[in-house]
Parts: C-alpha cells; sequence; structure tokens
C-alpha cells in the first residue's frame, strides 16, 4: 500500500480521568501516561470546559512543507466549553513520552474554535477517557513536511 503505513495493535488498559480546575491539560495527560508507563495511548473522549487556551493553527495560503511561519498561535482567555480533545501520547527519539493533541472550543456566542492544542488550563471539570494500546516501533518525530510531531512507524518492527 503506497503511501500508507500500519501498524497493528492490541488494546490495554482504559482510564477514565478528572481533571480539577486551574490545572493544565497537557502536562497532566503526560504526567499521568508516565506514571502508568503507557507504551501508546489515544484520546477517546473529553468533555469539561477550559480557560487561558493556546493553540496553533495553519496559515491561510500555507503549503507544503510547512514552517513554523505558516503557523498562527492563537490565544484565548476563554472560558470555553470543551467540545473536543483528540490526540495521542507516544515516545519520541529520545524515549520521552510526549503527546500531540487538537482542542475544539466553543465560545458563549456559538462560534466554535480550535486546533493543535499547546496548553489549556481546566476551568470547571475536565473528564478524559484515555485507552491505552500496546503496539511497538511507534514513536513520534517531528516532520519536515508538516512542521510538527507526527507519528512514524518503524518498518522494522
Amino acid at each position: 500500500m503506497e503511501k500508507l503505513w500500519y501498524r497493528e495493535c492490541i488494546t490495554g488498559r482504559r482510564f477514565i480521568i478528572k481533571i480539577e480546575p486551574g490545572t493544565k491539560i497537557t502536562a497532566a495527560l503526560l504526567d499521568f501516561a508516565r506514571s502508568k508507563e503507557l507504551p501508546f495511548a489515544s484520546l477517546v473522549s473529553a468533555v469539561g470546559s477550559v480557560r487561558d487556551v493556546e493553540f496553533t493553527g495553519i496559515q491561510a495560503g500555507a503549503h507544503l512543507p510547512m514552517t513554523e511561519a505558516r503557523f498562527k498561535t492563537n490565544r484565548l482567555e476563554g472560558p470555553l466549553e470543551l467540545m473536543a480533545l483528540e490526540g495521542n501520547i507516544a515516545p519520541n527519539t529520545e524515549k520521552q513520552l510526549a503527546g500531540q493533541f487538537y482542542i475544539l472550543g466553543s465560545k458563549s456566542n456559538g462560534d466554535v474554535v480550535g486546533g493543535r492544542l499547546m496548553e489549556a488550563e481546566v476551568f470547571t471539570t475536565c473528564e478524559i477517557v484515555l485507552a491505552e494500546y500496546l503496539v511497538q516501533g511507534i514513536e513520534l518525530h517531528h516532520s519536515a513536511t508538516s512542521g510538527v510531531d507526527t507519528i512514524y512507524i518503524d518498518e522494522q518492527w
């Protein structure tokens, strides 16, 4: 299959996580994953609300390869209703767990905003379902094409 790579995996543990107000979401998720020694994990669902949200989006008219100048950083004080939080946690090239997360949030007027999450603080609560996957040969590598860390699948496994 040209331009498609995959790795079969089996499901491991599932976690229901509740994060209290004032907590930084990405930091809390990575700390949790490290404490549970997760080899690879994916966010299944998330609900709650957030504030002090920092995320990036791709500038209009951008083209490949992506560079830092083609991303726009957005900062919103909020609060926002958390409509979606997606992403995964995997080891990086230094074998340390790292994450790539994407967020959707709604403003009080109904406008929806989102992008690649840098960090957000829990406003009222954040309830997450996190799934562990047992797999080898998966890492997060920086992609020169996309300009961000993406899943790398080692074909040797």
